[in-house]
């Protein structure tokens, strides 16, 4: 068992049926605001991740934003994963989705990792990956951008992997009433649990810290 205190309360994450998820709460609502907004005029990128290899960290990373229910209202939150070690490297949160988010996102991915060599960034076709500020950013760490195909999620299945886990692990059990107490329970979740802790089968059962330091 795992207990992260957070304003406000805690969440305890324990093993039921062989997985690790947080206490139980009510039901939430089925209700979601769209996260992508496709229909934009902004240039769209081939999808770089067809029959591609991943060997080393830092060789493809994959974002994408989701969106949180609190007492508050709706806020959105946005990560960027290394696929190789399933460590997520960067994140922002805020009430409104836009390029500076997702830009938010990746510079603090960019922050603690310091890529060398071709990196490729993959994201889904939403207006703000889209966006002239986000594609100036990749343009001047010179990163490779690669997009989903229209309509398919399967083609950002990584960044779906750890949503899913976020949510039946944390949010779908949990009641926020304020955005401050979703922030500070989703920063524990990923920071001491997720990357430090969490196993993960396609890592021969280790946390991706753990992964990663083995690699060094």
């Amino acid at each position: 068992m795992h207990h992260t205190s957070v304003p406000g309360g805690s969440v305890t994450f324990e093993v039921i049926g062989g997985r690790w998820r947080a206490r139980s709460s009510k039901r939430r609502s089925k209700y979601r605001p769209r996260t992508t907004d496709s229909h934009h005029g902004g240039p769209i990128a081939p999808n770089r991740l067809q029959n591609l290899t991943v060997r080393r960290p830092d060789q493809v990373w994959v974002t994408d934003a989701t969106c949180i229910l609190t007492g508050q209202g709706w806020f959105y939150l946005v990560a960027v994963l290394d696929v190789c070690t399933r460590r997520v490297i960067g994140w922002a949160m805020h009430q409104i989705l836009d390029a500076r988010l997702v830009i938010a996102a990746l510079r603090m991915a960019l922050g603690q990792r310091r890529p060398r060599g071709t990196l490729i960034v993959h994201s889904d076709r939403g207006a703000q990956f889209a966006s002239t500020a986000y594609r100036q950013v990749l343009a001047h760490h010179g990163l490779v951008a690669s997009m989903s195909r229209k309509g398919n999620c399967y083609d950002n299945a990584f960044i779906e992997s750890f949503w899913s886990s976020l949510k039946y692990e944390v949010v779908y059990h949990q009641r926020f009433a304020t955005f401050a107490e979703a922030r500070s329970a989703i920063f524990n979740y990923i920071e001491t649990f997720y990357n430090r802790t969490r196993l993960h089968s396609s890592l021969d059962y280790r946390s991706p810290i753990i992964f990663e330091s083995a690699l060094n």
